[in-house]
Parts: C-alpha cells; structure tokens; sequence
C-alpha cells in the first residue's frame, strides 16, 4: 500500500525522522526495513525510553528500534491479529509476507471494529496461456509471476480480501497445478478458494458455467492479469443499486491523430482539424454479473464476456457501465510487465 512508504523508515534516520512518523500517521510506529524487509519498529514508547537515556535527537534508530517486533503473517483473520495487540499491550502490527516484507499494519482501533463481510463471489479468470508474455510464461503460468513480492494473482486475491470478500473461484487451465499448489483451499489467507478447470478454453466467460452449485447474489468476474485499486465494495454496490443483469468497469481511452483531419464534400474540402484526440471507454476487463444470468449458461459452452454481454442487450436486460479511475494496469505484455514492476510499489506497497 502507499501509506507504508509514509511511516517506513531506515536504521540510519534519525529519532526525530522517526517522532514525525508516529505524530503524523495513525499506526503511531515507524517500520525500520532493509532491502524491503521488516527489521524492527519504533514506537512512541521507544522513543520515551531513549529520552529517559539521554539518548540524542540524532541518535540513529539501529540505536533505539526494537529489532524483534510482534507481527502478523498474511492470512491471519482480525480476530487473531486483535488478540496478539491484546496480549502483548500494543496498538498497531504489522502483516508480513513470507518474505517478510510489510504489506500492511493493522491498528487495534480497525481490528476490534466490525468490518462487513460481502457474501459474493469472486471469479479470478487465470487459465490463459500467457502466450504475449513468453518466454516469462514458458514454465510459469501467468498469474504466479511475480509482480513486486509476491505473485501477480496473490496481490489481486489480498485486494478483494481488502474489501472483505471471503469465497474466491479461481479458473484454470495451462499449468493448472502450479497454481493450486500455491493457493490451495485459501486457509493460508483466511478465505475459501475454489477451482473450475477447463479441459479446453471456453472463452472469457465459459468457465463461469462449470462453477457446480447455483448462486444466491451476484458474482464479480475478473481477468486474472490485472492490477487495480477499484473499489470493489463500492463497484458491487453500484451494480446492485442499478438493477442491472450485468455490469462492466470501463476505462477511458484517447487516441490521437498525428495528422491534419480533413472533412470533405466529394471533392471539397469542408474543414480541416489539426491532431484531433478522440475519446472512448474501452472494457477494463472487470465485471458484475446477476446470479440469474450465470445460473442460466449451459454448462461446458464456450463463450466470451463481450458477446455474452451483447446478448443480454439484445435481449433488452439492463448492462451498466461503471468508470474507473482508479489505477489500472493490463499486464498483457512484456513492456507491461516491466511497468508493473516500476509501478507496484508505489500503488500496493
């Protein structure tokens, strides 16, 4: 997340860098890392104690940090994490991957306050072959390249969490086991997982017909290559507020000309426009669908989302459009992969 880089903080700064962290940020910590990894905190207690051993202002943080701080690991529950503050009489932990790098901090404010679960689904499409991003996907399916720390659908998977989705269907296809190996069953995140394999691609939105039992809400659908941080309570509360059959997160698109456009009548010339930009929204690559449509896809037929959704327009139910403008990035192809890598830590870390 970005609000890590605002209270992380190196041994080398000093205590007055580390006082300014814990005035100004909720947490009221300082994270001391090291090649992105946790290797001790500073809490207003600390500082406390170096005062009292007249410790200068400009003393060092490897001189005050504690370099062995209680943490929590992805995939423990709130519950668990409230407990530890309780037991150990602190007020914010970080979460730590198995890396150990910070990929959250949790106060004991937000733990010990009710966070609404959503009871919908999500359907992560992660079976493509990746064939734009070879040789990277030659031997690893996509969605376990790392992007930053951590796999590319794991970050997904940690967003949803985020906004307190519980029960995830991931999609399967090219090495397909390298995948369930990583994820398994979800226990490891706090979450039920589930898969639907394809034994042959049934398009983007076929595999949604293999899901066996039949839905009660609304599922939100998405292409398992995506880095975004939509609002994905808030695209879920649109979408059911609409009375929509479906709804799909658009993004704007602009285009410019690098040419003089002329207008013309036969052969006169009406007008001429210098580089004109035009502007659309093209599909994000992000949907909700209504229980009733998934429930009614026959099982094992191949189709794709858009002609799928053009049909439930043409059989004139209601498909919303939501705006993004939140950031948003396909990673398709290699120079967008090598962006994600650029662009990660500032947005999701």
């Amino acid at each position: 997340m970005k609000e890590l880089s605002q209270i992380t903080l190196t041994k080398k700064n000093n205590i007055v860098d580390a006082i300014k962290v814990i005035n100004e940020h909720a947490a009221k910590l300082a994270l001391i890392c090291e090649d992105k990894k946790l290797i001790g905190v500073v809490t207003d207690g600390d500082i406390r104690r170096a005062l009292l051993d007249h410790l200068s202002l400009e003393a060092e943080l490897s001189q005050v940090m504690c370099d062995k701080p209680i943490i929590a690991n992805v995939g423990d529950s709130v519950e668990r994490m409230a407990m530890i503050m309780r037991q150990h009489k602190i007020q914010a932990l970080p979460i730590v991957d198995e890396a150990q790098i910070v990929v959250g901090v949790e106060t004991y404010m937000q733990a010990t306050q009710a966070r609404p679960k959503q009871k919908s689904p999500v359907f992560l499409m992660a079976g493509g072959f990746g064939t734009r991003l070879r040789p990277l996907t030659k031997s690893c399916p996509k969605p376990l390249l790392k992007v930053g720390p951590r796999p590319l659908l794991e970050s997904i998977i940690l967003s949803f969490i985020e906004h307190g989705f519980e029960e995830f269907y991931i999609s399967l296809h090219y090495l397909a086991e390298q995948v369930r190996e990583h994820f398994g069953n979800g226990e490891k995140w706090g979450v039920k997982i589930k898969y639907v394999e394809e034994n042959t691609p049934l398009g983007t939105a076929g595999a949604l017909s293999l899901i066996e039992e039949e839905l009660n809400t609304p599922i939100i659908v998405m292409n398992g290559d995506l880095l975004t941080k939509v609002d994905f309570k808030a695209l879920l509360e649109f979408h059911e507020s609409t009375g929509s059959e479906a709804t799909m997160c658009v993004r704007e698109y602009s285009m410019q000309v690098p040419y003089g456009v002329i207008e013309m009548d036969g052969s006169r010339m009406i007008s001429i426009h210098e580089k004109p930009e035009h502007h659309y929204f093209v599909n994000a690559g992000i949907y909700v669908l209504s229980d009733t449509l998934v429930n009614s896809l026959t099982p094992g037929t191949k189709v794709d989302m858009p002609d799928l959704l053009a049909g439930q327009v043409d059989g004139g139910n209601l498909v919303s459009t939501f705006p993004l403008h939140e950031y948003w990035l396909d990673i398709g192809r290699v120079g967008d992969f090598e962006r994600a890598q650029q662009e990660f830590f500032e947005y999701f870390n």
